[in-house]
This record gives structure tokens, C-alpha cells and sequence, in this order.
């Protein structure tokens, strides 16, 4: 079953403009960012960093996840006799690259620890700043999302689950944590990938036609239930 509920990703598609909005006006949202960065750096206990930035690594777009989707792709491609495990991997890349770097570089909001510029957390004030919405959090929505797509029926339930919402979590956390990101920038990013997720979700990918050639068979490709 596909997403049948276009509500629900209209209301992500308002509530992302409308939580920019209220940081773009500079609302006590700021100060909420404000202080869970102070905290988080206040709370920094020996180790407490390096393994927070180790475990951050499951979120990594283009040095982990994207690699290991497209080898998840060609292995099952080759042992499906079927290209077709390869069309979500080439979808999710398309949408991450048209997405993820235009919003940030519209928003122009420098990282929660740049102390290099005042204020780094207004919206359209760092000419190069790259913060919002969170990279890491929309990486890892989409991309442990293509992990279940390609899985299909092999994996169900509370660990097809555990595979697309996990990591995006512990992402979220640790990200914030560290003060890569303001508190902001990762609720800004779950509405943004969990609407691209939505829409990756509706993709018929075992009945786009292709022809009938070779290498065009069905791959099990399921998509999750609403």
C-alpha cells in the first residue's frame, strides 16, 4: 500500500513554511536554539563527543548512506536479474540534490557553533551559511527510507520500522548534541524528509513501465503502508 493521505503531506509542506517563518521573524524559537546549544556544550563529558560524532556517521549522506544504497541496489539488481532496485537509488539523489542545498542556501543561517559572525542563529543572515534545514536528518529520512524499498517484504513490521525512523533519530540527536545544527534546523528537516519519503513512497517502482527488454522484471520493491 502507497500513501493514500495527501493531507498529510500538504501539512508537512505548510508546517515547514510556517516553522521558517516564525524563526525568519525571530520568535522565542531562537532562544529555544539558543539555550539546548549552551546545554549541549555545557555537557560534554570526555568521550561524550568523539562518540557522538561516530555514531553521527550513520547519517553521513554522501560518504555513507549513498554508497551503501548504491551497492544495496546493484546487489540487488544482479541478484533479481532487474534494474529496477537502481530507479529509487537515482530518485532519492535527484530530490536530495534539488532540495537540501537550495533551501540552505536561500535561508542563509550560519552552524549553532560558528562564533564567528553575531546572532548565527538568524535565518538570511550568514551569506554562507549552510544550516537550515539539517542535511544529515533529510539524508537520513530518504536514504534509510531507499534501504527499505529495496529490502521489500524481506524485512516488515517493527524492523522495517526501526530501519527507516532509527537512524533519523539518533541523527536528530546527535547532531544537535554536537552543535552542528540548532535544535530547529532538525525539526525543519524531518517535515522536508518525511514529505520527500512520502513521495518516494508513491512510486509504483515494480510497474514503471520499461519495456519489454531484459533486466525489467518486477524486484520486489514494496513500499510502506501508511
Amino acid at each position: 500500500m502507497r500513501p493514500k493521505k495527501w493531507w498529510i503531506d500538504g501539512g508537512l509542506l505548510v508546517g515547514f513554511g510556517v516553522w521558517t517563518l516564525l524563526l525568519a521573524l525571530r520568535t522565542p524559537l531562537l532562544g529555544m536554539d539558543l539555550a539546548v546549544r549552551d546545554w549541549s556544550e555545557s555537557h560534554w563529558p570526555p568521550g561524550a563527543h568523539g562518540t557522538a560524532r561516530v555514531i553521527n556517521y550513520v547519517g553521513q549522506g554522501g560518504q555513507v548512506l549513498l554508497p551503501l544504497a548504491a551497492l544495496m541496489a546493484a546487489f540487488f539488481a544482479w541478484r533479481r536479474r532487474s534494474v529496477r532496485p537502481l530507479l529509487p537509488v537515482a530518485a532519492a539523489l535527484i530530490l536530495t540534490y534539488l532540495t537540501i542545498g537550495p533551501l540552505k542556501v536561500l535561508t542563509r543561517r550560519a552552524a549553532a557553533d560558528d562564533r564567528t559572525i553575531p546572532h548565527p542563529e538568524w535565518l538570511f543572515h550568514d551569506p554562507g551559511g549552510l544550516s537550515y534545514p539539517s542535511g544529515h536528518v533529510v539524508n537520513s529520512i530518504i536514504w534509510y527510507g531507499v534501504y527499505a524499498i529495496l529490502l521489500g517484504s524481506l524485512v516488515t513490521g517493527f524492523w522495517r520500522g526501526l530501519v527507516r525512523f532509527g537512524a533519523p533519530i539518533v541523527v536528530l540527536c546527535t547532531t544537535t548534541y554536537l552543535t552542528w545544527h540548532w535544535v530547529s534546523d532538525g525539526v525543519g528537516a524531518i517535515m522536508v524528509g518525511l514529505f520527500l519519503d512520502r513521495l518516494m513512497r508513491r512510486i509504483p517502482w515494480d510497474h514503471i513501465p520499461l519495456g519489454n527488454r531484459p533486466w525489467t522484471a518486477p524486484a520486489q520493491l514494496e513500499p510502506d503502508p501508511d
